[in-house]
């Protein structure tokens, strides 16, 4: 604004106002689902035709982790499909999701403002007529799609283009150097004759992106050594996240950036006495409820709640696509690992084929499936004989 209001700067799509909360956007490629999807407020699924042309996309909405606890008004959620859509009405699409949120949306309680609150609390039906009347179409059947993981892929690619991108296994996001491992002087060292990208993925690791042939052997020779190329990890190890928390963010309750890599060497080596070393198993850690590292969809998460106390959650799906569900409400060190241990090894003598660790447990009667982020709450503290006592 300039004196007597001559001139105003409009925002188009807000209007007067910021939306009543953050508002999350993420595009997954199947069969990776590597920006976990369904966690977001909106979602793009690219879709192909049978030559690889992408078409357009299956549209999500209503994700979101954030929780409070002991506040039952509060869940995490994950993000419905509401059909399909061509690639030029995807902003279309977007803008009158963004809209339907702004204009319904919960202002007057910041803990019930998020999108996946006003879809439950408009219905879906509802919501999903509403943004139809402002797009000006009706979205079309969602089309058939498959994902296979959330964790990203390491190692070394080669891309249509000729181009090569190395993903490093970078453990919570943490560029630091420490003995024996010196990430910040080598990718500073990299960073003087990469004439590509970094990129940096949804699950806190860094692609070294757009390597030409010409420079590959230089770049090779910069993460080797540096040991940035180094993902002979435990299974576990590549898929597991953190938050920041202490001692960098005010919100924490407990450790989780520097403890769960702590944590996870205690684990593998109940993987490894069970011959599943290799075995993917996601499992992720915050230090409070808000859900920064998407611990609600991870097959084994903590949440902390107080300094070396945490929530247990067991049952996400193994590519994002389920909630998990609070297993133990206050859980310290020795009681995970004796939690885990006998876990952990009736999976690898039970498990069916193919059958991912987040499923087992649901199917051996640990904990029951969350069929939708309003019954999170519902069979919290285990089933049958591992019900927790007391509840």
């Amino acid at each position: 604004m300039v004196a007597g209001e001559a001139i105003k700067d409009v925002e188009p799509m807000y209007g007067a106002y910021y939306l009543p909360r953050k508002f999350k956007i993420a595009v997954a490629i199947p069969p990776n689902n590597d920006v976990d999807v369904f966690a977001n407020d909106v979602g793009f699924i690219a879709i192909a035709d049978q030559k690889g042309r992408l078409i357009g996309f299956n549209v999500t909405a209503g994700g979101g982790m954030g929780v409070t606890h002991s506040n039952k008004k509060t869940y995490p959620r994950t993000g419905d499909v509401l059909g399909f859509c061509t690639t030029d009405r995807g902003h279309k699409v977007a803008e009158s999701i963004l809209t339907t949120q702004r204009d319904n949306g919960n202002r007057a309680d910041r803990k019930n403002a998020r999108l996946k609150y006003t879809i439950d609390r408009m219905g879906l039906d509802a919501f999903k007529a509403e943004v139809e009347k402002r797009q000006g179409f009706a979205f079309e059947p969602a089309k058939p799609f498959h994902f296979e993981s959330n964790v990203d892929e390491f190692g070394w690619i080669k891309d249509a283009q000729g181009k090569y991108h190395f993903t490093c296994f970078i453990e919570n996001g943490r560029v630091q150097d420490e003995p024996g491992k010196d990430f910040k002087t080598g990718l500073r060292e990299i960073a003087k004759v990469h004439k590509g990208r970094f990129r940096l993925t949804a699950n806190q690791h860094l692609i070294v992106s757009e390597v030409p042939e010409s420079e590959l052997s230089t770049i090779k020779g910069l993460l080797a050594q540096y040991r940035l190329d180094n993902v002979q990890f435990s299974g576990l190890r590549l898929s597991s996240s953190a938050c920041v928390a202490f001692p960098t963010c005010g919100l924490a309750m407990a450790e989780s950036e520097r403890y769960l890599p702590v944590l996870i060497d205690k684990v593998e080596k109940i993987c490894e006495e069970n011959g599943l070393r290799n075995d993917s198993i996601v499992m992720r850690m915050t230090g409070c409820p808000n859900g920064c590292a998407r611990p609600y969809i991870a097959e084994v998460a903590f949440v902390g709640k107080a300094p070396g106390s945490y929530l247990m959650l067991l049952g996400g799906g193994y590519y994002g696509q389920r909630l998990n569900k609070i297993y133990r409400e206050n859980v310290t060190e020795p009681q995970i690992l004796a939690i885990l241990g006998p876990m952990i090894k009736r999976y690898a003598l039970e498990r069916q084929k193919g059958e991912r660790f987040g499923d087992f447990v649901i199917r051996a009667g640990y904990i029951s499936a969350t069929t939708a982020g309003k019954h999170w709450y519902e069979g919290m503290g285990g089933e049958g004989e591992y019900r927790e006592a007391g509840l």
